[in-house]
């Protein structure tokens, strides 16, 4: 049986400074509504593959939690402990028995890093411009460089009219060459308020002569303002600078690196991190998505540096690990670098990017684990499979895709769950199970359950393969009821659906997460005392 741990206990390790994951299970929504400040989201429905990723040492000191009484933390544990992970503890009472502690549950995702980014506005008086200024400006005609610091797919969702794409990843790789001088002021502005702030900083901290600020209530700001939004925009990201801009931006990076502890390690010192079996190390290639499949290290993950700032906890689930990031011409990763160290992480660059000679210890990936299990992989059904056996009685059909791809068009008759409800969603007397999943993990992980609660007819298909067979589809708006999407969290999504209350919500939730925390969650961020 796994060992528990009280909540008080569990505070204590939080700030002990050695490595912790401390693991919520639940689904996104259920996540979103209430957690504690440092609590990573591995959900059950795809936790065997996304466990190696996120947990990538089996020996860490990991703390597993969901809803009270629900069991979902026992289960979990034990997939976690097949796994190979082997100091589990679960947290007694789980997210309510944390609150009954007089703990702090926070509603929202990424909650680490949307506070730290209050934060760097405090420390740092990072200026701001309100929307109707703005608006002023570009109507004036006046000289400015609008830039839309989210990735390039919210880019194209939606965006203030003007901005071009730049992720605040690529900021002080490929700014200056978009400048015709050292005066053209320069905004900078996301969906709310965290990548805004930390985007305008980042130049500012760079150096960059000219006057940089951030759109008050990025996207958000501007609608509740008055304003339109600029929908499906397909801008390019700006090419990277001619070769004889480097030096200068490897310059203004090496120096903000080396400003906020973030060293430059060479191959024999990260080999070191990386081998190191009692501490946790990430390789992180921090470069566009098409740069590393061109090519990387080989034990590296993509994620682009803006986005492993704004959102940390999607990519790192240990605290106090260890950073190792790579670029191929030693601008984004070292300011990438900078954040995370102020964001309470040890991160340092390679020397040599990701051509240094550095090898990362073999570890299974998550393919590997579900390729290894004995439900891998179950029958896929195309389409004149998943006609015939529509035409035979005694056939359950559930979809595993999201609950708003279900609501807006599924198959007739075909019922919604998700893995931790699945083996409750089989009507009594099913002689047989199709799942409708958008792959062949999340149908195995789902299956597995299903094959330990006594079903063994499984298959899966796809809601092509349906309806290329021919089959009737339904649109269900109010199917799942939101009580029973546990795997979306309206709180932050309706926001961008013109929702100007959910708007008004979302950045009131955000200008409020500081005062919501407590000294030694604050304590973790090394944000300089004077800027």
């Amino acid at each position: 049986m796994t060992a528990s741990i009280d909540a008080r206990s569990l505070r204590a390790w939080l700030a002990d400074g050695a490595e912790i994951a401390l693991i919520d299970v639940r689904e996104a929504g259920q996540f979103g509504e209430g957690h504690p400040f440092f609590a990573v989201n591995l959900p059950y429905s795809q936790l065997e593959k996304l466990a190696p990723r996120l947990l990538p040492r089996r020996s860490v000191r990991t703390v597993v939690y969901s809803d009270a009484g629900d069991g979902l933390d026992q289960r979990a544990a034990a997939r976690l402990a097949a796994l190979g992970y082997d100091d589990l503890y679960l947290l007694q009472g789980g997210a309510q028995g944390w609150a009954e502690a007089g703990c702090v549950l926070f509603r929202g995702v990424n909650v680490p890093s949307k506070t730290f980014g209050e934060l760097v506005e405090q420390v740092f008086h990072t200026p701001r411009i309100p929307a109707q200024e703005l608006a002023r400006r570009q109507a004036a005609g006046e000289p400015l460089l609008l830039v839309d610091g989210r990735t390039p797919e919210e880019y194209r969702r939606q965006t203030v009219p003007g901005a071009l794409p730049l992720p605040n990843g690529e900021l002080a790789l490929r700014l200056a060459a978009l400048l015709p001088d050292a005066t053209t002021p320069v905004v900078v502005h996301c969906a709310g308020r965290t990548r805004s702030i930390v985007g305008a900083q980042t130049l500012r901290n760079l150096g960059l002569p000219n006057p940089v600020v951030a759109l008050e209530n990025g996207t958000q700001g501007w609608k509740l303002a008055g304003y339109e939004l600029r929908y499906g925009s397909a801008e390019p990201v700006p090419p990277r600078p001619a070769a004889d801009a480097l030096p200068l931006l490897r310059e203004r990076a090496a120096r903000l690196a080396a400003r906020h502890g973030a060293p430059v390690l060479s191959a024999a010192q990260a080999q070191d991190w990386l081998d190191d079996a009692v501490r946790t190390t990430y390789l992180i290639d921090v470069r566009s998505a098409e740069e590393f499949a061109a090519g990387s290290l080989p034990g590296a993950v993509q994620v682009p540096g803006g986005q492993l700032v704004q959102s940390t906890d999607l990519s790192v689930g240990v605290r106090n690990s260890r950073l190792l990031l790579l670029d191929d011409e030693a601008v984004r990763a070292p300011v990438a670098a900078s954040w995370l160290r102020q964001l309470g992480f040890e991160a340092a660059t390679v020397e040599g990017g990701i051509a240094a000679r550095i090898h990362p210890p073999a570890r299974p990936s998550s393919a590997q684990q579900l390729v290894g299990s004995s439900t891998y992989p179950i029958p896929l059904l195309d389409a004149a499979a998943v006609a015939a056996r529509h035409a035979r009685a005694g056939t359950a059909w559930i979809d595993l895709r999201g609950s708003r791809a279900y609501r807006a068009g599924h198959g007739a008759g075909v019922a919604w769950s998700i893995r931790p409800r699945i083996t409750a969603a089989v009507p009594q007397g099913a002689a047989a199970i199709v799942l409708i999943a958008e792959d062949a993990g999340t149908a195995a992980l789902a299956a597995q359950d299903l094959r330990e609660a006594g079903h063994a007819d499984i298959a899966w298909t796809t809601q092509a393969a349906w309806q290329q067979a021919g089959l009737p589809t339904e649109a269900t708006p109010q199917l799942p009821a939101d009580a029973d999407a546990i795997d979306y969290l309206l709180f932050v999504h309706d926001r961008h659906d013109g929702n100007l209350d959910a708007a008004r919500a979302y950045l009131a939730w955000e200008t409020g997460l500081i005062g919501q925390c407590q000294p030694d969650e604050l304590a973790v961020f090394r944000l300089p005392a004077a800027a």
